[in-house]
């Protein structure tokens, strides 16, 4: 229960910055075969897996939502007052992350270096969606009641289905995303209005919610069958994402609302990248702990 809710609560928080995507917490937490299962049995019509994949989403869901409210009220903020120290902080999840998800997934990786290829792929990918969320698609892009016309709707559940989707990988964050289609600010303003009782945002939040669901049935199905069938691929894919986040992690501040220079040494926060690195340490301690009871 206490790693749903909390995979749940720290999937949200990676999810609502850019440079980092909830995925990669899902793997390190050892509940990412599970969440693309139980997204795929939802609408299976076997009931008892049905039960069982509901009741995994309620407890991750729960973390989630509090996670992502969380990030909304209080977490955009820092983020913008303190994006060197948490793109420190970042920088140590994913290089602590990396050769500990190289372990737990040995055997996709032994004798399978032609899936090197992936991962080249996996970087590039990653690259290029960082360096194009420089040249936003949009700017003032405003959810609100009254504001928003029928053609700026279908665009945001499009980039709902988009973002959520990247959200849903390791290593590819959905906010980067949102920056590149130019709706990130929007939707975290959107966000915080809502919590604060501004209901003219209901209406905008629903059709990003319907665009996120969308995104969601769609690409589990893609992935479920790529972790089953091609499971080597997969994973020499998402480390090379992984690789290509160090790239979006250092050049965050840039895509900032008002951009600042990219991380460099001089900026780089050594403390905020040892705090990154025992979070990582003491997730997996926490899901050792987690196994030996189950």
């Amino acid at each position: 229960m206490l790693i749903r809710v909390l995979g749940g609560f720290l999937m949200a928080l990676a999810d609502s910055v850019p440079g980092v995507s909830g995925g990669t917490v899902a793997f390190l937490m050892g509940i990412y075969d599970e969440f693309i299962n139980s997204l795929n049995d939802i609408v299976s019509r076997d009931k008892e897996k049905r039960m069982a994949a509901f009741k995994f989403l309620i407890k991750l869901g729960s973390g989630w939502l509090v996670g992502m409210a969380s990030a909304a009220l209080v977490i955009n903020a820092v983020f913008e007052t303190h994006i060197y120290a948490i793109s420190s902080l970042f920088l140590g999840f994913v290089l602590f992350a990396i050769p500990i998800i190289i372990k737990e997934e040995i055997d996709s990786f032994k004798g399978h270096l032609p899936c090197l290829v992936f991962t080249v792929m996996g970087s590039a990918l990653v690259v290029a969606i960082t360096y194009f969320s420089k040249h936003a698609l949009l700017d003032n892009v405003s959810l609100k009641w009254g504001e928003m016309t029928l053609p700026m709707a279908i665009y945001l559940f499009i980039c709902a289905m988009c973002a959520i989707s990247a959200m849903v990988l390791p290593g590819i964050s959905g906010s980067t995303l949102m920056l590149v289609f130019g709706v990130y600010q929007a939707i975290m303003t959107a966000i915080s209005g809502f919590l604060h009782l501004d209901f003219g945002y209901f209406v905008g939040l629903c059709i990003f919610g319907f665009g996120v669901l969308t995104g969601i049935f769609t690409i589990v199905k893609l992935l479920k069958a790529g972790l089953s069938k091609h499971r080597p691929a997969v994973m020499y894919f998402v480390i090379g994402m992984m690789l290509g986040s160090f790239y979006a992690i250092i050049m965050g501040p840039t895509s900032l609302k008002e951009p600042k220079e990219a991380l460099s040494f001089s900026t780089f926060n050594v403390l905020f990248f040892v705090i990154g690195g025992i979070v990582i340490i003491g997730l997996q301690l926490l899901k050792g702990l987690a196994d030996k009871n189950n």
